[in-house]
């Protein structure tokens, strides 16, 4: 029995993403050279790795004459998401909660980024119905 298929994404799934999310459709062999210094990748490994993203579910294609055109079936905003769900129920028990006092407990949080969450939390405490 193959193994179950990962839904999250490898770094150089992640990479291909990007320049998706950046450019739109693209074939492959602009992929290929839209990739970042230091981060290039041959033409088979990229072709390989975009069909195991449609394969993902996070890419489509269509054919344009002799090459297919890939493009993203899954917006920037929704994979981050999901990303931050699967992290938050491997590594904390799925309690946004824990997730968030981690990462306020990190040293590396400055003042400035602790301003922006406590409005944040405001702000989402501001749009939620009121409890009856």
């Amino acid at each position: 029995m193959p193994p179950k298929r990962s839904i999250t994404l490898t770094e150089a799934e992640l990479r291909l993403m990007k320049i998706l999310w950046e450019r739109g459709e693209s074939a492959v062999g602009d992929l290929v050279a839209a990739m970042p210094d230091g981060a290039t990748l041959a033409y088979n490994s990229v072709l390989t790795t975009i069909r195991i993203l449609e394969q993902k579910g996070y890419v489509r294609h269509r054919q344009a004459g002799r090459a297919f055109m890939y493009s993203p079936c899954v917006a920037e905003q929704e994979a981050e998401r999901s990303e931050v769900r699967n992290m938050m129920r491997r590594f904390f028990g799925n309690s946004r909660e824990r997730l968030l006092l981690s990462l306020l407990g990190d040293d590396e949080v400055t003042p400035e980024e602790l301003k922006r969450l406590k409005d944040a939390i405001d702000r989402a405490a501001d749009d939620r119905p009121e409890e009856v």
